[in-house]
C-alpha cells in the first residue's frame, strides 16, 4: 500500500488525508543517560500529539526515534540512517555532546536540518558553519562561567578538577579551568579519566591528600554517581560540583539522598515550571502519562520540534527550504521563551540556573535553604 493509500486508510471521518511526514529523534534511549534521552524522546512526541490533533496543521506528522546509546560511533550510524532517509525531513537531535559533535558531518552531507535539543559542547555550533546545524539549548561556555563565579563568590579557594576525557569532559575542562583562573581559583589538580571506568580509588586517595574544597565534575550522570559515592567512601569532604550532565533524577538515586545532598548543578535555562510556557508544557506533559519525567532537557526538545514543524507547515516537506527557515528565526515565541539564532545557528540563551540538591531533589539554589543560610555546603 502505498503512502497516500495508507494514510487515507488511516482517516477518521475527515474529508480529505493529510500528508504523514516523518522528524527524527535522536537521542540516549538506553544507558546510563537514558532518563534524559526517554524524557526528551517523549517531550518530542508530544509536541507531534499535539500538532496532530489541531485541525488547522496541513500534515500528519510521525516521530520516528533513534537511539544514540550516548556513543559517538552508534550515533554516527543512527545519524546516517535518519539522513539517508529522504522520508524524513528534519531531526531534533542529541543530549550527548560526544555524540552530537560526531554526527554534525553527516547532517551537511545529506542536507538534513537538525536543532540539537540537550548537547552543550560549543563546537556542535561553532567549529564549523553547517547550515543545517542548530541548537536551541546554551553552550558549556555560560555554564562554567556561572560555575566558576559563583563558587568563588562563595569563598571557595582551592579547587580539584575531576573530568571525563570524552569530548564533553573536555570541554567543560577547558571552559571551566579558564573560568575559574580568571575568578581567582587555584586549581589544585585536574585529573581526567575514562567514561567508562569503574574504579576511581587511586584519583580519589590523590585528592584527598590534596585537601581541596571543591571536587568539580566534569561529566555525566554514570560517572558523577560512581564518583560521589566513592567520595564519601574515602571521607572525602569537599563540596561536589557537577555540570549539566548530573542534573537529572538518577544522579539522586545513583548515589542515595543523603549522599547526593548539597551537590550542585548548573543549566541553561530557567527550571521547567518557571519557563514562559512552564505550566503549559507539563500539563500536557503530565496528561500523557508517560512512564518517564520529562526531566531538565525536555521542554527544548519541545521547542525544538514545534520550531522544525512551524517551519514544514510553512515551506512543505523539503528539507532545504526548512534549513533556510529556521536559519532565519529571531525572537520566536516558544514554551521556553524567545528564539534567536545567531550567525551559527546558535540560541541566544543568557540565563544559566543553579541547582542545589536539598531533601531528595534538586531545587533552584535561591529557593533552597543553602541561600538562606539555613544549611551549609561543604568544604567552607
Amino acid at each position: 500500500m502505498g503512502l497516500a493509500a495508507l494514510s487515507w486508510s488511516l482517516l477518521s471521518g475527515s474529508a480529505f488525508a493529510k500528508d504523514v511526514v516523518k522528524i527524527a529523534f535522536i537521542g540516549p534511549l538506553t544507558g546510563g543517560v537514558s532518563s534524559i534521552g526517554l524524557g526528551g524522546r517523549n517531550s518530542a512526541d508530544l509536541a507531534i500529539r499535539l500538532r496532530n490533533a489541531d485541525p488547522k496543521s496541513k500534515y500528519q506528522y510521525q516521530l520516528v526515534a533513534f537511539d544514540s546509546e550516548c556513543k559517538p560511533n552508534v550515533g554516527v550510524q543512527v545519524a546516517t540512517q535518519a539522513a539517508s532517509d529522504d522520508s524524513i525531513i528534519a531531526g531534533v537531535t542529541n543530549f550527548c555532546s560526544a555524540v552530537a559533535v560526531a554526527s554534525v558531518d553527516v547532517y551537511h552531507r545529506f542536507h538534513l536540518p537538525v536543532m540539537v535539543w540537550g548537547a552543550v559542547l560549543p563546537d556542535i555550533t561553532y567549529a564549523h558553519n553547517y547550515k543545517e546545524v542548530h541548537r536551541i539549548n546554551g553552550t558549556m561556555i555560560n555554564q562554567n562561567d556561572v560555575a566558576a563565579k559563583f563558587m568563588t563568590g562563595l569563598g571557595y579557594k582551592k579547587f580539584v578538577i575531576i573530568h571525563d576525557t570524552t569530548d564533553y569532559g573536555n570541554g567543560h575542562d577547558k571552559y571551566f579551568s579558564a573560568a575559574l583562573t580568571k575568578d581567582g581559583g587555584k586549581i589544585l589538580a585536574d585529573i581526567g579519566v575514562s567514561a567508562d571506568q569503574q574504579d576511581f580509588t587511586t584519583e580519589l586517595t590523590k585528592i584527598r591528600e590534596l585537601k581541596p574544597q571543591v571536587v568539580y565534575f566534569g561529566g555525566l550522570t554514570p560517572v558523577g554517581v560512581r564518583i560521589r559515592t566513592q567520595m564519601e567512601k574515602l571521607g572525602i569532604k569537599a563540596q561536589f560540583e557537577g555540570t549539566s550532565g548530573i542534573k537529572s533524577d538518577a544522579y539522586i538515586s545513583g548515589v542515595g539522598p543523603a549522599v547526593a545532598e548539597g551537590s550542585l548543578s548548573f543549566l541553561e535555562g530557567a527550571p521547567t515550571d518557571k519557563l514562559p510556557g512552564g505550566a503549559y508544557f507539563l500539563a500536557k506533559y503530565n496528561a500523557q502519562k508517560y512512564a518517564e519525567p520529562p526531566e531538565a532537557y525536555g521542554a527544548f526538545a519541545f521547542a525544538a520540534t514545534n520550531l522544525i514543524i512551524d517551519a514544514i507547515e510553512k515551506d512543505g516537506p523539503n528539507r532545504a527550504k526548512v534549513r533556510s527557515t529556521l536559519n532565519q528565526i529571531k525572537d520566536a515565541n516558544t514554551i521556553i521563551g524567545k528564539v534567536t539564532f545567531d550567525d551559527h545557528r546558535q540560541n541566544i540563551v543568557p540565563l544559566i540556573t543553579k541547582y542545589v540538591v536539598q531533601d531528595g531533589k534538586w531545587v533552584v539554589w535561591e529557593d533552597s535553604l543553602y541561600a538562606k543560610g539555613q544549611r551549609k555546603l561543604k568544604g567552607l
